[in-house]
């Protein structure tokens, strides 16, 4: 079955309706303002309200233990409001319904305030339901989990893919269905475990899997090399060590060959690896990022992220795919309102729904929408 596309639908029955549209905005709080991930979300909301539909839109953020103001939605309405030029009427309550009467866009509350959202519970997700007539899933980063708002609630109202997670679907698919060699794939950032998937989901198609962050520091672990209090993932080095194991020449796995530490860490790669790592970008054709290869958000520890970015956008021959909080988060270190992302990187809002997407595995958000 295919899934329901949002731009494929017929909306003229739908004037008048109100759509509820899961999105992502789990962004840190204070980096609010000209977030990637509240930019992504703002052209199927456009779509919708241009189209007379009314749109209440759903989101979680954060791991709250019940009721936490630090983790509300709120600061999100009046940015909302700007960049829609529309009132936004934020809910801290669940109501039974939507009055018609009170404008074109509401920001319901923290979804995780109610403990039913990540249960997926069938009860909470009517109430949800009970607000709209249709469901949009234009999150793509919470598509890996069975929250009551990405899949529950579609057992109650037609459902669709939004425009968002419509362009992540088409462009991950492809580089699934079809990719040009040399491939790369770079993997960095905290987690080890999330990015074995791919690294054994692309064993025999990728050429090169170069490495930063904790999996670099969790293989160094695995070869038995000293890390000092170095982020790693000890649950995993059994799963890299097999994959050491495959290694045959030219080897696929590319490690620092030198790195910046401070207080025992290992905090960044060093020049002699950005160097290294950018020749064999730049020479790829197909390449897929994950986590950054340093601790970029920390001043001297940035230069390895920075010089990852400036080899991707320099590449303009290759179908790049650039995914992961961290990773997007970190194009502010070189971004500037002039500047235009090229035709052929595709940034990615997932993280671990990305990489579960590579690993070859079905999302249930995606599945709900079939």
């Amino acid at each position: 079955m295919s899934v329901f596309y949002l731009s494929k639908t017929d909306l003229k029955k739908m004037r008048g309706k109100t759509a509820l549209v899961r999105v992502d905005l789990n962004i840190e709080p204070g980096a609010e303002k000209n977030s990637f991930r509240l930019e992504a979300i703002l052209p199927t909301i456009r779509f919708l309200l241009a189209r007379g539909a009314k749109v209440v839109i759903l989101s979680h953020r954060g791991r709250p233990r019940g009721r936490d103001k630090n983790l509300s939605l709120r600061p999100f309405a009046p940015i909302l409001q700007k960049e829609l030029k529309q009132r936004v009427e934020f809910m801290t309550v669940l109501p039974r319904m939507i009055a018609p009467q009170r404008g074109k866009v509401f920001l319901l509350g923290n979804l995780r305030f109610w403990k039913g959202e990540e249960k997926n519970d069938v009860g909470f997700a009517r109430r949800l339901a009970a607000l709209g007539d249709f469901y949009v899933n234009d999150a793509f980063a919470v598509s890996h989990r069975k929250n009551a708002s990405v899949v529950a609630i579609t057992r109650f109202l037609p459902s669709y893919a939004g425009l968002l997670l419509e362009k992540e679907i088409k462009n991950l698919g492809g580089i699934l269905k079809y990719t040009t060699h040399p491939f790369t794939i770079i993997l960095g950032g905290g987690k080890t475990s999330d990015k074995l998937g791919v690294m054994n989901y692309f064993w025999n198609k990728a050429d090169n899997l170069l490495l930063g962050g904790a999996p670099a520091n969790t293989v160094f672990v695995a070869q038995k090399l000293p890390v000092g209090n170095s982020l790693i993932d000890r649950g995993s080095t059994s799963q890299i060590l097999k994959l050491i194991r495959k290694e045959v020449e030219p080897r696929k796995i590319v490690l620092p060959l030198d790195v910046k530490i401070a207080d025992k860490k290992i905090l960044d790669i060093g020049p002699q690896t950005v160097e290294k790592y950018s020749k064999i970008i730049s020479k790829s054709r197909t390449v897929i990022w994950n986590g950054p290869p340093g601790l970029f958000e920390k001043k001297g520890f940035e230069k390895g992220t920075i010089g990852i970015w400036r080899a991707i956008l320099r590449n303009r021959k290759a179908k790049i795919i650039v995914g992961g909080g961290e990773t997007t988060a970190s194009f502010s270190l070189i971004h500037n309102s002039k500047f235009m992302i090229p035709k052929n990187i595709f940034l990615s809002t997932g993280g671990g729904a990305m990489l579960k997407f590579l690993s070859g595995r079905k999302l249930p958000g995606i599945e709900a929408l079939k």
